[in-house]
């Protein structure tokens, strides 16, 4: 499974470190994501690994499930500068499914 959004580039701001940076799956994609995610490979807190791609730039890693029912994707420091990407920015990004 393959998804395509865009999403604007925010600081986690759970983190006492301001470079940990993220974006927002859409909410429809994140709920048929849920569907599946018993199926999938999961990593810790409810992850679901993907390789992500923005610009370019291509990384392996996973999503997370928020309180919102979102998953999010962490935007390393790497990606950002690799993509001259700065926070508030809005991105098209894309996550394949990795199972």
């Amino acid at each position: 499974m393959r998804y395509r959004f865009e999403s604007e580039v925010r600081r986690w701001e759970a983190r006492v470190r301001d470079d940990w940076y993220f974006v927002e799956l859409p909410l429809v994609d994140s709920a048929e994501i849920h569907e599946w995610a018993d199926a999938l490979p999961r990593a810790g807190f409810g992850a679901v690994k993907v390789v992500a791609r923005i610009g370019g730039t291509s990384w392996s890693t996973s999503i997370f499930p928020g309180s919102s029912g979102a998953y999010s994707l962490v935007v390393g420091r790497r990606i950002r500068l690799a993509e001259g990407i700065e926070p508030g920015e809005t991105v098209v990004a894309e996550v394949e499914i990795v199972g």
